[in-house]
């Protein structure tokens, strides 16, 4: 019996109700193909932490988080704390302490899912951003100095170390080797910033270049994000800076039908460190504790998770099941269908859940 300890941090927000849904088809994947099974110890860090404790996470989580094989994590950022607060208190020191440095965040046009790009079928939307995770614009580099004042000045720095963008470049490149149409394009503004993006600009060509039977280009962030909309049928791998592709991906989702269909996986290639697993959607205070979220992403990040440590089989059945639930038969209105209201259903969290459940075990 192959055995993975799992930190669960729920989080915020539906984090708390999203989570258990993907703990949920974990466990009855693993019940269904025998041979692994998935522990997990919760953590109680977020926004109710912070106002109790005043940290968002206890001073020595990272070296509490260390030991385990992955994180599973919910959501991040509530009214109750300042955003920057929340954000810099949590999320980030895991992904910069942990050098989970690969962020992959797949867009996939689902089946039965009516995306808002008019005739776009299953098929048509399929790919992959790989975003650099652990500097750039995300690096907390800057300050304010006379606060207050008419005079007061804010810097942000952007910080782009050449090992830091040949890593995560390197680690695009062989993503795009493993899918079938081999294409990788990275995303730029360096007519614009000259000294950071024209660094990002030549690592890329240099370690693409190792990687010759790669179709490779570089393509602007303005172009990219109306290709997003008037071509995604021609994107495969894409590569980008923090900020970049945050904002890209979260088009991605929106051309998919839902931010409740966004997940991601944080990742340490090297494996030195874990790895964590999250939805993208954030933690949606204004729908919080109505049990309407959709599990999906979660679930889907939960996937993702399961292939990372080797269940390859797991995560192809979950997958299968996802679709399965997407795209069974019905009205366009999501009438007949077990799906939450941003797919235009009815159902509760938890009812996707269970017929996420239901359709792995009647595979």
């Amino acid at each position: 019996m192959r055995d993975y300890q799992v930190a669960l941090l729920p989080g915020d927000g539906i984090g708390h109700e999203v989570c258990p849904e993907g703990v949920k088809v974990i466990s009855a994947v693993s019940e269904l193909l025998g041979g692994f099974r998935v522990t997990y110890e919760t953590f109680p860090w977020g926004c109710e932490y912070y106002l109790q404790h005043g940290e968002m996470m206890a001073q020595n989580a990272l070296q509490t988080l260390a030991p385990f094989d992955a994180i599973y994590f919910g959501a991040v950022g509530f009214p109750s704390v300042p955003d920057h607060i929340s954000l810099h208190g949590l999320l980030l020191p895991v992904r910069q302490g942990f050098e989970q440095y690969a962020n992959v965040r797949p867009s996939l046009l689902l089946p039965g899912v009516p995306g808002p790009l008019k005739d776009r079928v299953p098929g048509d939307i399929d790919f992959v951003v790989v975003r650099e995770n652990t500097e750039g614009e995300y690096a907390g580099a800057g300050g304010r100095i006379h606060k207050g004042l008419p005079l007061e000045l804010a810097v942000e720095t952007s910080i782009f170390t050449r090992e830091g963008v040949e890593r995560v470049v390197r680690y695009a490149c062989q993503l795009a080797m493993e899918r079938p149409r081999k294409q990788l394009a990275s995303v730029t503004k360096s007519n614009a910033q000259r000294h950071s993006m024209v660094l990002w600009d030549e690592v890329f060509e240099r370690v693409a270049g190792e990687f010759p039977e790669l179709q490779t280009e570089r393509v602007l962030v303005d172009a990219m994000a109306a290709r997003f909309v008037l071509k995604p049928e021609t994107l495969d791998v894409l590569v980008a800076s923090n900020l970049f592709a945050d904002i890209l991906t979260d088009l991605g989702s929106a051309i998919c039908g839902s931010m409740g269909l966004a997940p991601s996986a944080n990742i340490n290639p090297e494996r030195k460190y874990p790895s964590m697993f999250e939805p993208v959607h954030g933690s949606a205070p204004d729908i919080a504790g109505r049990g309407i979220a959709n599990p999906i992403a979660a679930i889907w990040s939960g996937a993702m998770m399961l292939d990372f440590l080797g269940e390859t089989v797991a995560a192809g059945l979950v997958m299968d099941a996802i679709k399965a639930v997407t795209g069974r038969s019905g009205p366009a209105s999501g009438a007949g269908r077990v799906l939450t209201p941003d797919l235009g259903g009815r159902a509760g969290t938890s009812e996707v859940g269970n017929e996420v459940v239901a359709r792995l075990r009647s595979n």
